[in-house]
């Protein structure tokens, strides 16, 4: 007789039910739901204006569904004040985003170091961890750089770095790939899924890119009744 199976993971993202509205009263979307499971990779595609950046900031508790329930690592968002939503992103998620974000006052390490310098790690573990993962995206011995000696695709690798560089349960990634030319975003979303995959982090991403979308487990379409399966 086999063992018996373990039981699946929990999921890392919950949705349930969401509904949002725009002022004037317009409805981006009604009766949405997802579960997002450990290492599993999602892209989330849709017409310009049908809410998925929107639909990152519910995720990450910055604005307030009008309906329905979104829960982080079994966590509902809504029993959480201002500072406990602070410490469940500091702690649970990672950002990557369209403009890199990257601080051009603060050396390469620094940058991909302060997560964990915002969770109190001490700091030469903070930059000997961003030391690791700026060797992990390609950029070994390029710690003490400055933004601005950097190119485009370059800056993407720092910002995955810094998204992963405390280890989060989830990733958001808002059109990571979306100010970069083909080529180098090729080789960004490469650097990109090869590190997803190692940390085992979940993944929501984003995007208007086909190419981009193509690197996920799934890809749903975002409109104003929730997500559907992606046709392309």
């Amino acid at each position: 007789m086999p063992p018996p199976s373990a039981p699946p993971a929990p999921p890392v993202l919950s949705l349930r039910g969401l509904k949002k509205s725009v002022p004037g009263g317009r409805v981006l979307f009604d009766g949405l739901g997802l579960d997002l499971h450990p290492g599993e990779f999602v892209a989330v595609m849709g017409e310009s204006g049908a809410g998925k950046s929107t639909l990152l900031n519910l995720v990450a508790g910055l604005d307030g569904v009008d309906e329905g329930v979104v829960a982080v690592a079994g966590v509902d968002l809504a029993v959480l004040d201002d500072d406990a939503r602070t410490r469940l992103r500091r702690d649970r998620i990672g950002f990557v985003f369209q403009a890199f974000h990257i601080l051009p006052h603060l050396s390469l390490a620094r940058n991909v170091a302060l997560p964990l310098v915002l969770q109190r790690a001490p700091a030469g573990e903070a930059l000997a961890r961003a030391g690791e993962m700026l060797q992990a995206v390609g950029l070994a011995g390029r710690g003490d750089d400055f933004p601005a000696q950097l190119s485009g695709g370059e800056l993407q690798r720092v910002a995955i770095a810094r998204a992963l560089v405390h280890r989060p349960s989830l990733i958001l990634a808002d059109e990571p790939t979306g100010n970069l030319d083909p080529q180098t975003a090729e080789r960004v979303l490469e650097v990109f899924t090869g590190q997803i995959r190692a940390s085992g982090a979940a993944v929501l991403m984003v995007t208007h890119s086909e190419r981009a979308a193509a690197v996920a487990d799934r890809r749903l379409n975002l409109g104003p009744h929730g997500l559907a399966p992606h046709d392309g």
